[in-house]
């Protein structure tokens, strides 16, 4: 059965022309096989697609499939029925055009800060003056200069996600997957870099698609927050966030439209959030 979404509304006078999507899901279906043989649907007939430079957030109750279905989108996992489309064409496997953040870093521990910025462009085989240049320029953008010698040992938790967040840019990816990468930090830290994301996207327009647990966090990084249903899991509302960018992570959380959009998408979170611990 395919899934029904709370469309997007245009406003008057806005181009209705249909516009190409970076990435496509369609009819997506995933079941798990326990050791016993019991077979459990985990994702249910998903239907999604995400445009080019959109900041797409994805939320839902713990254990939904958020994180497998990032895991398809960027060709770790392959859906059992369905398929996901990068730029039109199937999505075979890992895709060399994207980047990938999880919640525990990458970072090399032998390496120091420039030398883990540079890895991808290293094995690319960009030549060390070049690379040296680049990691320098974006280790420099997240107020880290001055730690280009240092090792990730040597960084608090804030700063070994910035590296890592330069690590994955470096190599100037089209879009950018990230796993709740700020779950394991503190709030302060948490907000702070959410503030380095809203800036690097203002900045480079990259398709970024998050993952969080977190719906303040997904109002205030998004363009749109995709709220998906209890196992099996489908989508169950499609939220256009419009607050105006430039944002800061902070400020924004005071604004009245804020309060209002968290009001609204967390009512029909807390009857999944229900429905997942209930088991239903």
């Amino acid at each position: 059965m395919q899934n029904t979404v709370r469309a997007l509304k245009l406003t008057p006078g806005q181009d209705t022309e249909p516009i190409k999507a970076k990435i496509s899901v369609r009819n997506v279906n995933n079941f798990f096989k326990s050791a016993l043989g019991k077979i459990t649907t985990v994702l249910r007939d998903v239907n999604l697609e995400i445009c080019d430079h959109e900041f797409v957030a994805i939320v839902g109750p713990s254990g939904c499939g958020k994180s497998t279905l990032l895991n398809m989108m960027a060709g770790l996992i392959k859906p059992d029925t369905g398929e996901v489309l990068f730029d039109g064409s199937p999505v075979e496997g890992v895709n060399s055009k994207v980047g990938y953040m999880s919640q525990a870093d990458a970072l090399m521990p032998w390496r120091t800060v420039i030398e883990n910025v540079e890895l991808g462009l290293e094995i690319k085989g960009v030549p060390m003056k070049e690379r040296r240049s680049i990691a320098s320029d974006l280790i420099g953008r997240v107020g880290l200069g001055g730690f280009e010698a240092s090792y990730p040992r040597e960084l608090s938790g804030g700063m070994r996600k910035r590296v890592d967040i330069m690590r994955i840019l470096a190599l100037e990816p089209e879009v950018l997957f990230m796993d709740e990468p700020f779950g394991p930090l503190d709030v302060f830290t948490r907000e702070m870099l959410q503030d380095d994301i809203l800036r690097i996207w203002q900045e480079t327009k990259k398709t970024i698609v998050f993952v969080t647990h977190d719906l303040a966090e997904a109002i205030t990084l998004a363009d749109r927050v995709i709220l998906m249903t209890a196992r099996p899991s489908t989508i169950k509302a499609d939220y256009h966030i419009p607050l105006a960018r430039p944002r800061s992570a902070i400020d924004i959380r005071f604004a009245p439209q804020f309060i209002k959009l968290h009001k609204l998408i967390w009512n029909d979170l807390r009857d999944e959030v229900c429905r997942a611990k209930g088991g239903e």
